[in-house]
């Protein structure tokens, strides 16, 4: 493994809301000016980026994870990298779905094919390296299932103690997930904005490191991975849109922040248009952008997409940021929209997605069906999640179609079966 790291490319590291920049060893998490809202970016020095590796190099690497992108990535100690293998997922050309609407230039970014099914293994694969760097023994975070198991399967594979703050409400299978990696796992009879905020607390008091999102700086910096591998995946071209679901907003924010490294080293020639959707029920930054504001409305969340229902979303000044620095824009669907696109993304595509993930498929629909997509254009849909994380949603979105047929173990009733269905002749 190289030595060769990106710590010595950070510039420091910067408020969102006043600008103040701080070395990298100075805080922790937030600007200490306006506390848990203080939301820092990491800066770098793209010059010296740029005179350590470039697009050959990479090409070169014999990694099929996202550690090929660590001379862009915030790692002082490359022997803390955890053993699993993350990202590199596969990126397809969806020819049948982009038959069906019309886009012959459609893509699939399937990350429910990481370590724990889903894209959250980016952030935790990085939130474990810098936990070891500044030595601590326990990480938390607060999660609605996905981020949680991939912390804890992150964790368990380089034994390191997680604990997991969780809403009671999220789906069995996730919890299942946190539970057999070993993880202490505190179901909070709440909301997962409550989940968030006793996690801080829980983590200020123990001294433990905390993996949130949107309080934690480098979690964006993990997240930013996927951008890097779109634009490889697809000859260093950058598509013409992006859509992804949002919840809190880290991933729109993490594919904004990768795709304007790879602009500012010239590695693209331009930014595609980052296109976030949100569940009807969830809708706090599709309303924020309606209105043209980072002032958003606290709500109390409901929607099938466990993943994405936030009534308060932390990382909003990112995700609003990565929307209207692009040219991009915000779509709300129904739970009915994600329903119909979990079904339609596995029977034309072959990719199962849970809720939250198929809802980028619901979002593109709506944005055609407004007018706000172009038949020529190059679009990637990021699926984030894999289906089976939530079984009864799966079931839901068949519910209303001819179920599992039920035959006793006898010629005679298959006979009748088949001449039912005239596949016997």
């Amino acid at each position: 493994m190289s030595d060769t790291t990106a710590y010595g490319a950070i510039i420091g590291l910067r408020c969102l809301i006043c600008g103040a920049e701080y070395a990298p060893d100075a805080v922790r998490y937030v600007c200490p000016h306006h506390g848990t809202e203080g939301i820092l970016d990491v800066v770098y020095d793209y010059a010296a980026i740029a005179a350590r590796t470039d697009r050959d190099t990479l090409a070169a690497s014999q990694w099929r994870t996202m550690w090929r992108y660590l001379p862009l990535l915030p790692v002082a100690e490359p022997r803390f990298i955890p053993p699993l293998d993350v990202s590199w997922t596969p990126l397809y050309h969806a020819r049948r779905l982009g038959d069906a609407l019309g886009l012959p230039h459609l893509w699939v970014k399937d990350d429910g094919r990481n370590p724990t099914a889903s894209f959250k293994d980016r952030a935790s694969a990085l939130a474990v390296v810098k936990a070891q760097e500044v030595g601590a023994r326990t990480i938390t975070t607060a999660s609605s299932g996905n981020a949680a198991a991939a912390l804890a399967g992150m964790a368990a594979s380089i034994g390191l103690e997680s604990v997991i703050f969780v809403p009671a409400s999220a789906p069995q299978a996730k919890i299942a997930q946190l539970l057999i990696y070993g993880a202490t796992v505190v179901l909070v009879e709440g909301t997962y904005d409550q989940a968030f905020d006793l996690c801080i607390e829980a983590a200020d008091r123990q001294g433990w490191y905390c993996r949130n999102t949107a309080y934690n700086p480098y979690m964006t910096e993990g997240k930013k991975t996927a951008a890097y591998e779109i634009a490889e995946q697809l000859g260093w071209e950058a598509p013409d849109r992006v859509f992804v679901a949002v919840g809190d907003g880290c991933i729109i924010g993490g594919l904004h922040k990768g795709f304007a490294d790879l602009l500012a080293l010239g590695w693209i020639e331009r930014m595609p248009r980052l296109m976030g959707v949100q569940a009807e029920g969830s809708a706090v930054l599709y309303e924020a952008w309606q209105r043209g504001t980072t002032e958003i409305r606290p709500i109390v969340p409901h929607t099938i997409a466990d993943s994405i229902s936030v009534g308060v979303p932390r990382d909003r000044l990112k995700a609003l940021r990565a929307v209207r620095e692009t040219d991009g824009a915000f779509v709300a669907v129904s739970d009915q929209d994600i329903l119909a696109a979990m079904r339609d993304l596995a029977r034309l595509t072959g990719v199962f997605a849970e809720p939250a993930a198929a809802t980028a498929l619901a979002g593109l629909r709506r944005a055609l069906a407004d007018g706000m997509v172009q038949h020529d254009e190059r679009v990637v849909i990021v699926v984030t999640g894999n289906g089976l994380k939530d079984i009864p949603a799966a079931m839901r979105a068949v519910e209303d179609e001819r179920q599992a047929v039920r035959l006793q173990p006898t010629t005679d009733a298959l006979d009748t079966w088949l001449r039912a269905q005239n596949h016997l002749a």
